[in-house]
């Protein structure tokens, strides 16, 4: 995992305390579009299940998740797909 990932997973753990938790670094299928850094670590996928989404529409939920998130998207994210769910716990 690179710098910007592993500030992705420690900022969702710490806010969030997701169950399930995997961010994935989707960069290299946007090579060549706009954002695209050589390195990667510019487009990525969230896919999180926390206790903190009960009773949360999913819009609610992605708010949630930019929310943490908000620093990092004004310069270092360039693109963020998330998938939001309730705990099964």
């Amino acid at each position: 995992m690179g710098k910007v990932t592993d500030l992705i997973t420690k900022k969702l753990h710490d806010s969030l305390s997701p169950t399930y938790l995997e961010v994935i670094d989707e960069s290299e299928g946007h090579r060549g579009h706009a954002g695209y850094r050589d390195g990667g670590e510019s487009h990525f996928r969230v896919v999180i299940k926390s206790a903190a989404f009960t009773g949360q529409n999913r819009l609610a939920r992605q708010r949630m998740v930019m929310k943490v998130l908000a620093e990092e998207m004004k310069a270092q994210i360039h693109a963020l797909s998330i998938q939001a769910e309730e705990s099964d716990n």
